[in-house]
């Protein structure tokens, strides 16, 4: 993407979008941002069970002619074609992240409630989840395994032999295997 700065305020927006996974829709989706003069800040992308999904944080000109932006990422959709397309003007917030400090990892027979559990216990001690990834392992191959791993930075007052005992609880109750450990380094 370009490099830009802008004299005035810029505006900020979050473009999510969604498709069958085929070569080209990052190509497609960024020159039109290009075309645009918007810049990527940040971005996520995965593929899930075959579908693209990608969160896109973008920095617009002050200018910039938003029915004309969402008229060409429609024209994206519908030939590339994706599922979804959504543009949403949003506040610029602190460019500032909290970091991750700890990383934990939860295996265990798959069944629904997994990741509430383990996102209901995070929350109720106000761990915050800066990043998640789930699969489902050995599909077809008998009892399948339900992997989730997290990247997580904890509040004041809390700390690793602390996250342990609460994680404890919830290993108990989902049946399900997990650990901590501190994150080494910068993580992109």
């Amino acid at each position: 993407m370009i490099t830009a700065t802008y004299a005035a305020p810029v505006r900020s927006f979050v473009l999510s979008v969604t498709g069958r996974d085929r070569p080209g829709i990052v190509a497609a989706v960024t020159r039109v941002l290009l075309d645009h003069e918007l810049n990527l800040e940040d971005a996520e992308m995965a593929i899930l069970r075959g579908h693209f999904a990608v969160m896109l944080v973008l920095a617009a000109p002050p200018e910039v002619d938003e029915v004309a932006l969402r008229a060409d990422l429609d024209r994206v959709r519908e030939s590339v074609p994706l599922d979804t397309v959504s543009l949403t003007e949003v506040a610029a917030l602190d460019a500032r992240t909290v970091p991750a400090s700890h990383s934990i990892s939860v295996y265990g027979a798959d069944h629904p409630g997994i990741v509430h559990g383990v996102a209901e216990a995070l929350a109720g001690a106000a761990v915050n989840v800066v990043g998640m990834t789930t699969r489902v392992l050995g599909e077809g191959e008998g009892e399948p395994i339900y992997v989730i791993l997290l990247e997580v930075a904890l509040p004041a007052g809390l700390d690793e032999p602390g996250l342990e005992r609460l994680l404890a609880e919830v290993a108990e109750k989902q049946g399900v295997d997990v650990s901590v450990r501190p994150v080494d380094g910068d993580v992109l």
